[in-house]
Parts: structure tokens; sequence; C-alpha cells
């Protein structure tokens, strides 16, 4: 009974939603305002649905499926915030626009694709997280590269989600189902000579997607893959003891990791309750102990978006939905460019949204949040104490509830 009203609580706050069916490619005509163009590769473990319109549905498929994609996103609009339309077909004068699908039948298919699109060796792998259609997720990664000024190019992997808040285990079962695809996926892009680098940025449950598939990259190689530069986990919605199984688990060398946290996230208050009341690394608060010196000692930074307003009732989309972090995200992080107390350059406004100066912006995030807990079987420094990682967990405190 609890559960359900915790979900009607979410449903309520998620607002009513928006239109679907709008992968239908409209055409922009001489008369179209100046729009900007987003192109894309989708790649899936959905299966199809047989209707244009919304291309794949939140079933499982078989087999995963490529597909071009381009995007037009209007002039006029905020920064942060997705122009869905109010009726349909699109207008891409003001609204977000499919202007281009094309399925791609090989893996060869795929490969010339990403030749054609490739900017300056960088890629840019996104992974969406819970309760999340198709075209939510293309949608979503649209706004985030033309937001954040990034220049790679984008991949989304999409994985199956029902988009309904109350199919959140068949959602987590279905990341399971999807975890080879995308580690496929992963060596494909890294096999390509002409990439450099690789960025991972996921979302919510699509964090552990992340995790589990870099997970079985490293157990069967013994590590990440080393173009598998940078993995910026947002709202990470994982278990934090299960996190650092998965984290010492990669192997040597890692990727380096960056977390956005946030400790007023209703979705993920939901989740820990689901769950079994156990936190979720999203939630934490990176100051605090055991947090502080455990993150530290692993090298993982953490950003704490608490102080960050955007229109998200859920507070679970700060990443995306704040301007100033969605740029943070695409000029620093993507660029291997560390947040330290010494080298640090966000501007004011960045600043002023995360909380305090660019001195405190850069201590919390360059020191406060390294290794979210001991990894067991990974030394640390030795001012450290080991301590085990179920002793580490013993203090950490229990998520807020939804009402805080």
């Amino acid at each position: 009974m609890l559960r359900r009203i915790l979900l009607a609580a979410l449903s309520v706050l998620a607002g009513c939603g928006h239109p679907t069916g709008v992968m239908t490619p409209v055409a922009l005509t001489a008369n179209t305002p100046k729009t900007s163009q987003v192109e894309m590769l989708v790649a899936t473990t959905r299966q199809p649905s047989a209707n244009p319109a919304t291309l794949f549905n939140g079933e499982r498929s078989p087999k995963p499926y490529l597909t071009d994609i381009a995007i037009s996103i209007p002039p006029k609009r905020a920064a942060g915030t997705v122009q869905w339309p109010e009726k349909l077909p699109p207008n891409p004068a003001t609204d977000f626009a499919v202007t281009r699908v094309e399925q791609l039948e090989t893996r060869a298919e795929g490969r010339a694709w990403f030749q054609q699109h490739l900017v300056d060796g960088h890629a840019l792998v996104f992974i969406h997280g819970f309760n999340n259609t198709y075209e939510d997720s293309v949608f979503r990664l649209a706004q985030i590269v033309h937001d954040s000024g990034m220049k790679a190019t984008p991949v989304l992997f999409t994985w199956p989600s029902r988009a309904k808040l109350t199919a959140y285990e068949y959602d987590k079962e279905s990341t399971n189902y999807s975890r080879t695809a995308l580690e496929q996926a992963l060596r494909i892009l890294a096999q390509d000579p002409s990439v450099k680098d690789i960025t991972i940025l996921a979302h919510s449950m699509g964090t552990w997607l992340a995790m589990e598939s870099l997970r079985q990259m490293g157990i069967r190689d013994g590590h990440v893959n080393p173009k598998i530069r940078d993995v910026i986990l947002a709202s990470p919605d994982i278990d934090i003891q299960v996190f650092a199984k998965q984290f010492g688990e990669m192997g040597t060398p890692r990727p380096k990791f960056t977390i956005f946290v946030s400790q007023d996230d209703r979705a993920l208050a939901v989740s820990s309750f689901i769950t079994g009341k156990v936190s979720r690394l999203g939630a934490i608060d990176p100051s605090k102990e055991p947090y502080r010196s455990r993150l530290e000692a692993a090298g993982i930074t953490a950003i704490d978006l608490t102080k960050v307003n955007t229109g998200d009732k859920l507070n679970h989309g700060k990443f995306a939905e704040s301007p100033e972090i969605v740029q943070l995200i695409g000029q620093r992080l993507m660029t291997g460019q560390p947040l330290t107390d010494s080298n640090i350059t966000l501007g004011e406004g960045v600043a002023a949204v995360v909380g305090g100066t660019v001195q405190t912006v850069g201590k919390v995030a360059g020191t406060a949040v390294a290794a979210p807990l001991t990894i067991v079987g990974q030394p640390l420094p030795a001012a450290a104490k080991p301590v085990e990682v179920e002793d580490t967990l013993r203090a950490d405190p229990q998520s807020k509830p939804l009402t805080q």
C-alpha cells in the first residue's frame, strides 16, 4: 500500500506528460526559421513497434537495432528544456522535430555512419534512465548535445523501458537484459582506429546498465578499454554497496568517474524505499564521512547539485535541465578537465548554481567525493585506515523520505 502511495505521489509530481508518436520525420521548408540540427546514431535493444510514429516500443528484442536520426531544434527556446509539440505534426519553428530516420541494416553501415559524422575523434554514449520511451531518450540527448556545445559524435543506447511508473522492476531487469549489447557496442566503438576517446553519460537506472557493462568488460579483459576515458553518472540509481563491487571488479586502469548527486532527489527516495531502504549513490552527501574520504581514495569526482533549482519537480534531471551544469558536462568533463581548486575556471553562473564560490565548488567537486566506498582488494593510501565495504556502509544514512 505504501509503495502505491509513493508511486501515486511521483505520478502527480511528474505531471501530465506530452504527445507521443513524434518520430515520423517532418520536412523543413524555405519558410522554416533557421534551426539547429543534431544527428545521432541510436542503438537499441527495444522491439520494433511497426509504427513509424514510435519506431520502437518498451518490449525486449532478441537482437539490437541501429538507426540514423536527425532532430531539428527551434531557434527560440530556454536552454535545458525540450520543446515537445502541443499537436502533431511538430512545427520545427517552435518544437523539437525529427527530420530524418534511416534504419541501418548492418554493422558496416553503422561504422560508415560513424566515420562520416566523427567529430575530432570524440564519441559520447548516452544511456537514459527509468520510465523513458524511445522518443524521450532521442529528444533528451538532442537537447544535451545542443545545450552543452560538446564537440563529440552522439550515440544513444536506449534499452527496453515500458515508460510506466509501475514498471520499475521490469525496467531494472531490462537493463540486465541489455548489458551485453551495450558492452559490445562500446567494444565496436573502441575498435575504430579513428575514435580517440569515448565518454559515457548515463542517467538514473541507466547508470546501473553502464556499470554492469563496464564491469563485464573488466572481468573479460582485466580492465576497461582505455579509450573509455570518462564516465559521468547522473543521479545514479545504484545501491552503494553494489556500486563498490562493480567499481572494484572493473580492474585497472579505470576510466575517470564523475557522479552528480542531490539529496533532494525524490525519484531516488522512492527507489530507496522500493529496494529495501538502501541509500542510492545519487542521493549521498559527498561532503560527509564515510563518503568524503572513500571517494577521494578512489579518485571519483562528485558534484553536489542539491542547491540547483530547475523545473524538475522530482529533482532527478538537474544534470540536463540546468543550463550551467549541462555546459559543464560538454565544455569541461568531456574534455577530461578535472574540477580542482587549482585549475577550476568555471564562470560565476556555474559557481552560483552549484552553491557557493568557485573555490567551494572546486573543493567539493575535486576532493569531497572520490571513491564511494572502500573497494575490497583495492589498496588505500598509507594514511587511510583499511575498512571493509560492509563496515563502511554501516554508517550509511538512510535516504530521505519523499516528503522531505
